[in-house]
């Protein structure tokens, strides 16, 4: 670990961490350099404090274990804001901060709280080191487990530096875990200065300053400005059985099957076919010279929920944190594995390093593993590809009881964006304690979008017109339900068999069925072989009701009123014609 910053290092980037240390008055400076002497000093710093333990080596090598104070175990939303000089900029789907007030508040929590511990400057890399699409950015932070964990969820170390000194462009992002107190816990954005300041939290989305702060929320509000979309997506590559690969992203609010479709493994039933994982999270998407849209995957690891990932439910995911694994707030067994519910057995330990009562959960519901990306057996090399990968679909989805169909693909790209822009989900008792309250979730960015959502959508538009050969627009939903709550698809692996029939639609193989909503799967066009479903369990995961979708646009317009103010024509004829479209 260096203690002067490194020859040739940027001057402005010298004068901000200078800057940074005379207010919050550190007793010792350490430029990170991404190294594995550097990991393990770390690391071993962290298990003599007592903050890491080491997991089973035969089991579980090379991971440890770490447990967050009580009250720091999730992003806090409504203490994060976005603080763009004119209020309306940020728009209703964030939380204001006038950019000096945020800035003077922040700076009175930051003055000397650094005192007694070490300042890490984290220069890092969104994307591939070489890729034109990526972008660069420096955390300042006193957590060495914030560091431990950027250097896996980034590419962070003396390449990124380089690469920052080169051109003197990079997002500031500033972290101290403070108190931990959450009457003093902000995360603020500001976006037309690309610096991030965040007091309070040593939780990964609030304190991993590439992840949620950098990668969508200022790199929306930048991509806006130099013409690229940062979207809450999965990338995946598809290989059909005669060898031809299609790549496609996907977005889903919470609790919708995002990482399982992200690792989907092909039902013995479908032979041939294989998906590799480009992406689970975040992709940024750009126009390139071919007219296609192409991809990358900003990030290098995976920040995943624990709970719920089995050999089962998720096996590439199983399978990957079998070793060199951060695990954050998940039990403990005796044998020191980590445990959460799903596992089998029981734990010895909570998530908090307590004896386990008779209640639980034992695991913190949000408890957490960072791994490398390459510990994934599905992980597609493509992520590396400086070029990125080209788009041939785009996917929508929610979790809706009824109202929903199975799948349906936008009539072109300008609806896609409508269809993008009405996702709503339905809560589950594990997300909220009540069932079916519906969640509007514009392309799962309400979270996470650095501006007004008005704008954002235009921007979609505007990036639409450039490409001459889109990708398709579907919508998808995993789980429509009898009247007796019982889910009508199986999905998992078999949802396979709805990008298959999407991948026929993309090379113009089959046609489709019109619908108000958009085109629809014909009968036996959906492929069944191997699937226990029967014709009336399919008629109805793809039926449309009329009336529902009637009241469905009623609700949509109440949701949109927020930005009416900002929202594009282009969206406001769309919602016409679809409802012109239902009536007749």
């Amino acid at each position: 670990m260096l203690n002067v910053a490194p020859a040739g290092t940027h001057s402005a980037l010298i004068s901000w961490v200078d800057d940074v240390a005379a207010l919050t008055q550190p007793d010792r400076i350490v430029w990170c350099q991404g190294t594995d002497e550097e990991r393990h000093a770390l690391t071993d710093q962290l298990v003599q404090s007592g903050e890491f333990k080491p997991l089973n080596p035969a089991t579980y090598p090379h991971s440890y274990w770490y447990k967050s104070d009580p009250k720091d175990v999730a992003r806090t939303e409504h203490l994060t804001f976005v603080c763009t000089n004119a209020q309306a900029d940020a728009g209703p789907n964030n939380v204001w901060m006038e950019p000096a007030a945020a800035k003077s508040k922040m700076s009175a929590l930051f003055a000397g709280c650094m005192r007694g511990r070490t300042l890490y400057v984290v220069p890092y890399c969104m994307g591939p080191l070489n890729s034109p699409l990526s972008r660069y950015g420096v955390e300042i932070t006193d957590s060495a487990y914030v560091v431990l964990n950027m250097r896996i969820m980034t590419r962070m170390g003396l390449d990124a530096l380089r690469k920052i000194n080169d051109s003197g462009q990079f997002v500031r992002g500033l972290h101290s875990t403070g108190d931990l107190n959450p009457d003093r816990r902000f995360i603020m954005h500001f976006p037309e200065e690309r610096l991030i300041m965040s007091f309070g939290s040593g939780y990964g989305g609030n304190a991993l300053l590439g992840k949620k702060c950098h990668a969508l929320r200022i790199a929306s509000f930048q991509g806006r400005e130099e013409g690229w979309l940062a979207e809450h997506m999965l990338l995946l590559g598809l290989t059909s059985p005669t060898g031809q690969t299609h790549y496609v992203a996907a977005a889903f609010p919470s609790a919708c099957g995002k990482t399982n479709l992200a690792m989907l493994l092909p039902p013995e039933s479908m032979p041939g076919w294989k998906v590799t994982t480009i992406g689970d999270d975040i992709a940024w998407l750009q126009p390139g010279p071919d007219g296609r849209l192409w991809a990358i995957n900003p990030e290098a690891g995976y920040f995943g929920v624990a709970p719920g990932t089995t050999e089962k439910t998720n096996r590439n995911a199983f399978k990957m944190v079998q070793g060199n694994t951060i695990f954050t707030n998940v039990a403990l067994t005796e044998n020191q594995e980590p445990w959460w519910e799903g596992l089998p057995g029981k734990p010895a330990l909570d998530w908090q390093g307590n004896p386990i009562g008779e209640k639980g959960p034992y695991a913190h519901p949000n408890a957490r593993f960072t791994v490398d990306a390459k510990h994934n057996p599905s992980y597609g090399i493509e992520a590396e590809d400086p070029n990125g990968v080209p788009l041939s679909a785009i996917i929508f989805g929610g979790r809706r009881a009824s109202l929903a169909p199975l799948v349906y693909e936008a009539r072109d790209w300008n609806h896609g964006v409508l269809v993008g822009a009405s996702v709503a989900s339905e809560t589950t008792a594990a997300i909220t304690g009540q069932v079916g309250v519906l969640r509007r979730d514009p392309m799962a960015m309400k979270p996470f979008c650095g501006y007004h959502f008005g704008d954002y959508w235009q921007h979609w538009i505007n990036i639409g017109q450039q490409l001459t050969n889109p990708p398709k627009i579907f919508h998808v939903n995993w789980f429509r339900q009898s009247p007796q709550g019982q889910f009508l698809w199986p999905g998992f692996g078999d949802n396979l068999r709805v990008l298959e029939w999407m991948i026929k639609r993309i090379e113009r193989q089959i046609d489709a069925h019109d619908t108000p909503i958009g085109a629809m799967p014909k009968a036996g066009d959906l492929n069944r072989h191997g699937l226990q479903l029967d014709e009336a369990v399919l008629t109805e995961l793809l039926r449309v009701d009329r009336d529902a979708w009637q009241a469905e646009m009623v609700a949509l317009e109440e949701d949109l009123k927020p930005y009416s103010d900002r929202l594009p024509s282009v969206l406001r004829q769309e919602i016409d014609a679809l409802k012109n479209r239902l009536r007749h």
